[in-house]
């Protein structure tokens, strides 16, 4: 059963903040259940498939960073070719709307897509997080810490190594992440194929997957969310660069074999968030009352307290950043967080890397510990990492294949 705020935070708190958004519908529809469910849509009987996608004998899930249902619906209107597929698939057995895994980020989203379990599970649990073994934070994305085994703080085998043996597996992505921790966490185990550009990166999947009579692949598009975070995904850089994905999907669409399921989603959406919103929280002494570690995004922050603090300090804390930001954020705790179910069942291994205490923001504010990141942090617009429908609800669109007629041909 799903849980809100309500259920999970004590009567004393429930009128000091905003109810708690359900969990995601892990199982059912979030990014977790994507590649699982095109494993079993292409007639493997170990995956269960939940999206309730159609047979397939080649799949191709193409994943943009940051790419919310919300913001491709606003700014439609620089997508012609996905505005009209989002018009003909809105009927349909599958959801058109997927959750993003929690937090609302690409590390712990696509440890999701990668493996098929939750957040809980693998581990993949923010940007950055603390590592109990070490007592240091340590970050999960691009500057991985030389002390961490990516295969042991992930263990679970992602879906390319279970189909090993039984379908031909391929990831197109940037060449610099072919042997990146991230990669090895998340995404280990199918032929890497690197190109540089958004369009070699669709001819070299629209290859491999004619090279097979049958293929799982996955396609990186990660250029609409570094628009989006340098500039704003209400920039005109970031509409140029959803101009440019939907040129790539049409040229995918005419390119790949006539028996290809062409799947787009993303892992999570985003929001703008104004400068003078991007908060330094350590300037507030109540708000680091007894912590010793901070992590997080800046839109969910961890909050790791001292060795042996009591409940008091804990509860002293929340209510701290209770009294300071209301209604504009969700203050819970560890307990309060796994109870509603956020990060779905959470293994004994992962619990420590949870702060004792979490800050969601839920309006447009993002939080900082100008003492722990450079100040450079501060400038970046384009923000997620919370609860809110533009950063959890991502899009889940089947794109129909429309082969290129032979040359001295023309369609009728």
């Amino acid at each position: 059963m799903e849980q809100t705020s309500e259920t999970a935070a004590p009567p004393a708190r429930q009128a000091r903040q905003e109810p708690l958004p359900a969990a995601p519908a892990y199982g059912s529809n979030t990014i977790a259940d994507v590649l699982t469910s095109a494993a079993a849509a292409m007639g493997d009987g170990r995956f269960t498939n939940a999206l309730r996608l159609p047979a397939a004998r080649r799949v191709v899930v193409v994943l943009v960073d940051g790419l919310g249902k919300a913001l491709l619906k606003q700014k439609s209107g620089h997508a012609p070719f996905l505005r009209g597929v989002m018009a003909a698939d809105s009927g349909g057995e599958h959801p058109h709307t997927l959750h993003a895994a929690f937090p609302s980020t690409t590390a712990t989203s696509l440890s999701s897509l990668g493996t098929g379990v939750v957040p809980g599970q693998h581990g993949m649990l923010g940007y950055d997080v603390l590592d109990p073994d070490q007592d240091k934070v340590v970050n999960l994305l691009g500057n991985w810490d030389p002390g961490v085994d990516p295969r042991r703080w992930q263990p679970f085998p992602t879906v390319f190594e279970q189909l090993a043996g039984h379908h031909p597996t391929a990831t197109v992505s940037l060449p610099k992440f072919e042997q990146s921790p991230m990669t090895l966490a998340a995404l280990r185990g199918s032929t890497f194929l690197g190109a540089t550009s958004p369009q070699a990166r669709v001819e070299l999947a629209a290859g491999a997957l004619a090279a097979h009579p049958s293929m799982l692949l996955y396609l990186y598009w990660g250029e609409l969310d570094k628009a989006g975070h340098r500039y704003g995904a209400d920039s005109a850089q970031w509409e140029h660069q959803l101009e440019e994905l939907d040129a790539g999907m049409k040229r995918l669409a005419a390119t790949v074999p006539a028996d290809t399921l062409i799947l787009l989603t993303a892992d999570h959406g985003m929001v703008d968030v104004p400068r003078a919103a991007r908060i330094d929280y350590s300037r507030y002494p109540e708000l680091v009352a007894g912590v010793r570690h901070t992590a997080g995004e800046p839109r969910m922050v961890h909050l790791y307290l001292e060795r042996g603090a009591g409940t008091e300090v804990r509860d002293a804390l929340v209510a701290a950043w209770l009294e300071r930001f209301g209604t504009k954020a969700w203050v819970l705790t560890r307990d309060e967080a796994v109870a509603a179910g956020l990060f779905g069942e959470v293994r004994a291994e992962a619990a420590g890397r949870i702060g004792d205490v979490l800050v969601a923001a839920r309006e447009s504010i993002a939080f900082y510990d100008l003492r722990r990141v450079r100040p450079q942090a501060v400038e970046v617009v384009g923000q997620h990492g919370s609860l809110t429908k533009a950063e959890r609800e991502v899009p889940l669109l089947r794109i129909p294949v429309t082969p290129r007629a032979p040359k001295g041909k023309r369609r009728r």
